[in-house]
Protein backbone atom coordinates (compact mmCIF):
# COMPACT_ATOMS: atom_id res chain seq x y z
CA UNK A 1 0.00 0.00 0.00
CA UNK A 2 1.19 3.71 -0.54
CA UNK A 3 2.25 5.78 1.78
CA UNK A 4 2.05 10.14 2.06
CA UNK A 5 5.63 9.77 0.79
CA UNK A 6 4.84 8.31 -2.14
CA UNK A 7 4.63 9.25 -5.78
CA UNK A 8 1.13 7.67 -6.78
CA UNK A 9 -1.16 6.89 -4.16
CA UNK A 10 -4.42 5.08 -6.00
CA UNK A 11 -7.08 5.97 -3.50
CA UNK A 12 -7.41 8.67 -0.73
CA UNK A 13 -6.67 5.86 2.09
CA UNK A 14 -3.43 5.35 0.67
CA UNK A 15 -2.28 9.05 1.51
CA UNK A 16 -2.66 8.02 4.81
CA UNK A 17 0.67 6.58 6.64
CA UNK A 18 0.50 3.24 8.16
CA UNK A 19 0.25 -0.31 7.31
CA UNK A 20 -1.67 -2.92 8.53
CA UNK A 21 -3.16 -0.97 11.56
CA UNK A 22 -4.44 1.49 9.28
CA UNK A 23 -5.65 -0.42 7.09
CA UNK A 24 -8.30 -2.10 9.80
CA UNK A 25 -8.74 1.38 11.52
CA UNK A 26 -10.18 2.78 7.92
CA UNK A 27 -12.30 -1.19 7.01
CA UNK A 28 -13.98 -0.92 10.70
CA UNK A 29 -14.26 2.59 10.56
CA UNK A 30 -15.95 2.60 6.98
CA UNK A 31 -18.35 0.28 8.78
CA UNK A 32 -18.53 2.20 11.49
CA UNK A 33 -19.15 5.41 9.27
CA UNK A 34 -21.67 3.57 7.00
CA UNK A 35 -23.43 1.96 9.95
CA UNK A 36 -24.33 5.30 12.01
CA UNK A 37 -25.28 6.97 9.00
CA UNK A 38 -28.05 4.48 8.18
CA UNK A 39 -29.56 5.54 11.56
CA UNK A 40 -30.33 9.05 9.94
CA UNK A 41 -33.43 7.32 8.51
CA UNK A 42 -36.65 9.15 7.03
CA UNK A 43 -39.84 6.45 7.29
CA UNK A 44 -41.87 6.67 3.84
CA UNK A 45 -44.98 5.70 4.54
CA UNK A 46 -45.37 4.94 1.11
CA UNK A 47 -42.87 2.17 0.66
CA UNK A 48 -40.50 -0.46 3.01
CA UNK A 49 -37.44 1.40 2.59
CA UNK A 50 -36.66 4.78 4.37
CA UNK A 51 -34.77 7.54 3.18
CA UNK A 52 -30.93 7.29 4.41
CA UNK A 53 -27.88 9.36 4.10
CA UNK A 54 -26.65 5.43 3.83
CA UNK A 55 -25.89 5.78 -0.16
CA UNK A 56 -23.74 8.72 0.10
CA UNK A 57 -21.65 7.21 2.87
CA UNK A 58 -21.15 3.66 1.17
CA UNK A 59 -20.03 5.11 -1.74
CA UNK A 60 -17.92 7.61 -0.45
CA UNK A 61 -16.73 4.90 1.85
CA UNK A 62 -15.63 2.84 -1.06
CA UNK A 63 -14.55 5.19 -2.91
CA UNK A 64 -11.50 6.48 -0.16
CA UNK A 65 -10.72 3.04 0.52
CA UNK A 66 -10.97 1.16 -3.05
CA UNK A 67 -11.50 -2.00 -3.94
CA UNK A 68 -10.63 -4.59 -1.42
CA UNK A 69 -10.83 -2.06 1.27
CA UNK A 70 -14.12 -1.03 1.01
CA UNK A 71 -15.79 -4.34 0.32
CA UNK A 72 -13.66 -5.65 3.66
CA UNK A 73 -15.47 -2.64 4.83
CA UNK A 74 -18.87 -3.01 3.62
CA UNK A 75 -18.27 -7.14 4.84
CA UNK A 76 -17.69 -6.47 8.18
CA UNK A 77 -20.55 -3.91 8.01
CA UNK A 78 -23.17 -6.44 6.67
CA UNK A 79 -21.78 -9.64 8.67
CA UNK A 80 -21.53 -7.88 11.86
CA UNK A 81 -25.47 -6.59 11.32
CA UNK A 82 -26.45 -10.03 10.45
CA UNK A 83 -24.57 -11.32 13.87
CA UNK A 84 -27.01 -8.83 15.73
CA UNK A 85 -25.52 -5.63 15.86
CA UNK A 86 -28.42 -3.24 15.38
CA UNK A 87 -26.73 -0.95 13.23
CA UNK A 88 -28.80 -1.35 9.84
CA UNK A 89 -31.44 0.92 8.93
CA UNK A 90 -33.96 1.59 11.42
CA UNK A 91 -31.75 -0.54 14.24
CA UNK A 92 -32.06 -3.30 12.20
CA UNK A 93 -30.36 -6.65 12.04
CA UNK A 94 -30.55 -9.57 10.93
CA UNK A 95 -31.42 -10.11 7.06
CA UNK A 96 -34.88 -10.03 6.93
CA UNK A 97 -35.86 -7.00 6.46
CA UNK A 98 -37.26 -5.82 3.04
CA UNK A 99 -34.40 -3.04 2.56
CA UNK A 100 -31.44 -5.99 3.29
CA UNK A 101 -30.66 -6.87 -0.43
CA UNK A 102 -29.46 -3.27 -0.48
CA UNK A 103 -27.52 -3.86 2.31
CA UNK A 104 -26.12 -6.55 0.10
CA UNK A 105 -25.72 -4.11 -3.19
CA UNK A 106 -23.13 -2.43 -1.07
CA UNK A 107 -20.51 -5.19 -1.21
CA UNK A 108 -21.18 -4.83 -5.53
CA UNK A 109 -20.79 -1.21 -4.94
CA UNK A 110 -17.57 -1.73 -3.37
CA UNK A 111 -16.01 -3.34 -6.06
CA UNK A 112 -16.91 -1.16 -8.96
CA UNK A 113 -16.63 2.03 -7.24
CA UNK A 114 -13.58 1.18 -5.51
CA UNK A 115 -11.64 -0.15 -9.01
CA UNK A 116 -12.86 2.90 -10.67
CA UNK A 117 -11.63 5.15 -7.89
CA UNK A 118 -8.25 3.12 -8.01
CA UNK A 119 -8.03 4.05 -11.80
CA UNK A 120 -8.72 7.67 -10.81
CA UNK A 121 -12.45 7.86 -11.48
CA UNK A 122 -12.58 9.94 -8.46
CA UNK A 123 -10.06 13.07 -9.65
CA UNK A 124 -12.56 15.07 -11.74
CA UNK A 125 -16.26 15.91 -10.91
CA UNK A 126 -17.72 14.56 -14.28
CA UNK A 127 -16.04 11.30 -13.71
CA UNK A 128 -16.42 11.34 -9.95
CA UNK A 129 -20.14 11.66 -10.99
CA UNK A 130 -20.23 8.27 -13.59
CA UNK A 131 -18.40 6.68 -10.71
CA UNK A 132 -20.69 7.03 -8.45
CA UNK A 133 -24.01 6.51 -10.70
CA UNK A 134 -22.98 3.05 -11.09
CA UNK A 135 -22.09 2.63 -7.78
CA UNK A 136 -25.68 3.50 -7.03
CA UNK A 137 -26.80 1.67 -10.43
CA UNK A 138 -25.03 -1.70 -9.09
CA UNK A 139 -27.05 -1.01 -5.37
CA UNK A 140 -30.15 -0.98 -6.97
CA UNK A 141 -29.24 -4.16 -9.00
CA UNK A 142 -29.26 -6.15 -5.78
CA UNK A 143 -31.70 -4.47 -3.73
CA UNK A 144 -34.65 -3.98 -6.38
CA UNK A 145 -34.51 -8.17 -6.65
CA UNK A 146 -34.06 -8.28 -2.12
CA UNK A 147 -37.11 -5.82 -2.15
CA UNK A 148 -38.96 -8.41 -4.13
CA UNK A 149 -38.04 -11.79 -2.84
CA UNK A 150 -38.35 -9.91 0.90
CA UNK A 151 -42.23 -8.34 0.21
CA UNK A 152 -43.31 -9.92 -2.67
CA UNK A 153 -43.89 -7.45 -5.01
CA UNK A 154 -43.57 -7.57 -8.52
CA UNK A 155 -40.64 -5.89 -10.47
CA UNK A 156 -42.96 -2.82 -11.46
CA UNK A 157 -43.82 -2.13 -7.74
CA UNK A 158 -40.41 -2.54 -6.32
CA UNK A 159 -39.25 0.12 -8.67
CA UNK A 160 -41.95 2.27 -8.02
CA UNK A 161 -41.29 2.15 -4.07
CA UNK A 162 -37.60 1.25 -4.12
CA UNK A 163 -36.06 3.38 -6.82
CA UNK A 164 -38.08 6.07 -7.93
CA UNK A 165 -38.54 7.54 -4.80
CA UNK A 166 -35.02 7.95 -4.25
CA UNK A 167 -33.64 9.56 -7.55
CA UNK A 168 -34.25 13.11 -6.41
CA UNK A 169 -31.46 12.06 -3.07
CA UNK A 170 -29.85 10.34 -4.62
CA UNK A 171 -28.89 13.34 -7.79
CA UNK A 172 -28.07 15.08 -4.54
CA UNK A 173 -25.96 12.76 -2.88
CA UNK A 174 -23.82 12.08 -6.54
CA UNK A 175 -23.36 15.39 -6.95
CA UNK A 176 -22.04 16.30 -3.18
CA UNK A 177 -19.68 13.41 -3.25
CA UNK A 178 -18.61 13.77 -6.71
CA UNK A 179 -17.52 17.70 -5.51
CA UNK A 180 -16.19 16.33 -2.71
CA UNK A 181 -13.96 13.89 -3.80
CA UNK A 182 -11.70 15.74 -6.42
CA UNK A 183 -11.77 18.71 -3.96
CA UNK A 184 -10.15 16.45 -1.72
CA UNK A 185 -7.66 15.17 -3.99
CA UNK A 186 -7.13 18.65 -5.07
CA UNK A 187 -5.65 19.42 -1.03
CA UNK A 188 -3.93 16.20 -0.70
CA UNK A 189 -2.30 16.83 -4.04
CA UNK A 190 -1.28 20.28 -3.11
CA UNK A 191 0.19 19.38 0.09
CA UNK A 192 2.27 16.78 -1.64
CA UNK A 193 3.64 19.28 -3.54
Amino acid sequence: MSTISSVSPRTLADVIPGGLVRNIALVVGGAGFVGATAQLAVPLPFTPVPLTLQTFSVLLTVAVLGSTRGLLSMAVYMLAGMAGVPWFTQHHSGWSFPSFGYVVGFLVAAIVVGKLAEKGGDRTPLRAVGLLVLGNLAIYAVGVPGLMLSTGMSLPVALAKGVAPFLIGDAIKVVLAAALLPATWKLVNARRR
